[in-house]
């Protein structure tokens, strides 16, 4: 019998070699070189087969973006991760198509409306000027925006507010449902019956006549459920343990409410009410009902005729002829600069009323 024991511990020629830990990966600018070729691709396509429209090369770029994106992501780093730059290809490529639009609307109005948006456009109204003729401005129709919005949403806002409150911190049972329901009712209401209803109580009912606090009564109804939606949904943010360390210290419920709560959202909420104020900015049927529109100065709201910006676009727009035209998109620009404005200093009230918090 043998003594000799063979060895069996591994050694270097029997070991089989590790396997790899990380998968191949495309390089970094694997994507921007697909992206490139996509649009060459698409570019060559689509005058290869005549296509005119612009639209339907970046749409065939975008189709070969995504489908080359990943058959080369399946070939070099599998499956699971080629579902992953699926995904991603396609959220940048519903990105840019909700971009695109937006830049060239910009950029359209920018470019047609600088030729006579200057400080005679601005300081004058059309008073005693042929639409036909170049020269008049806009400042009648300016004026008639900022009174007419301002009061709707002096109006709005506090209703909206306190309508969002007593539904979160108050609402329970039958009437809290049935505010819901009419406040999402409202949300849908079209411009045009709001300015139905205000033109039938307010001009023929109670015999007011047409004058630009109207205007603003339409444009409150129409911002109202946005004031309640988007204070309703940052008054759920905050959290219960602030509104329950107050209540636990003795602070009665509306001084938290107060004190506490609507300080904590104060941010959102001011976001919301400007969000509410740029959906009102432009509004037409309203005001062509209401206001009546006028081509003179009128700087009292509830007295007489007034025009507003976006009816002033669409009065201009109507003459059809190449002044107007200029005018026309001079206002449209106006009136996007006045609501970008707007947006800017709610983002400023927002921060500078944010509650500080410390490290």
């Amino acid at each position: 019998m043998s003594d000799v024991v063979m060895d069996k511990r591994p050694t270097a020629d029997n070991v089989p070699p590790p396997a790899p830990l990380r998968q191949p990966r495309l390089p970094r600018w694997t994507p921007y070189a697909i992206a490139v070729g996509a649009v060459a691709a698409g570019s060559g396509i689509g005058l290869g087969f005549d296509l005119h429209s612009k639209i339907q090369w970046g749409l065939i770029a975008s189709l070969l973006f995504v489908l080359v994106s990943y058959v080369l992501a399946a070939k070099v780093e599998g499956t699971r991760q080629a579902k992953d730059r699926l995904a991603t290809s396609l959220v940048w490529v519903c990105f840019l198509l909700a971009v695109i639009p937006l830049v060239s609307l910009i950029w359209e109005t920018i470019d047609r409306g600088r030729k006579v948006l200057d400080g005679y456009f601005l300081s004058h109204s059309m008073e005693g000027t042929q639409g036909i003729f170049p020269g008049g401005g806009a400042y009648h129709a300016l004026i008639g925006t900022l009174e007419q919005v301002g009061i709707a949403t002096l109006i709005a806002t506090p209703i909206g507010l306190l309508t969002a409150i007593y539904l979160v911190e108050y609402g329970r049972g039958r009437l809290a449902k049935a505010v819901t329901f009419f406040v999402d009712v409202m949300t849908g209401v079209p411009s045009i019956v709001a300015g139905l209803f205000i033109l039938s109580f307010w001009i023929i009912a109670l015999d007011f006549e047409y004058s630009g606090f109207a205007g603003a009564m339409a444009l409150a109804i129409l911002m109202m459920p946005v004031v309640v939606r988007s204070t309703e949904e940052m008054l759920k943010l905050v959290p219960n343990e602030l509104r329950e360390a107050s209540l636990a210290l003795g602070v009665p419920k509306w001084r938290t409410i107060l004190k506490v709560v609507v300080p904590t959202a104060i941010g959102g909420i001011t976001t919301g009410v400007m969000l509410a104020v740029a959906r009102i900015a432009g509004e037409t049927a309203p005001i062509m009902l209401l206001v009546f529109g006028s081509n003179s100065i009128n700087n009292d709201p509830f007295n007489g005729a007034q025009s507003s910006l976006p009816y002033y676009i669409y009065e201009q727009w109507g003459q059809g002829n190449e002044p107007s035209f200029d005018r026309a998109w001079a206002a449209a620009l106006l009136l996007i600069a006045f609501v970008m404005i707007l947006n800017l200093v709610a983002r400023g009230i927002a921060r500078w009323k944010a509650p500080k918090t410390g490290r």
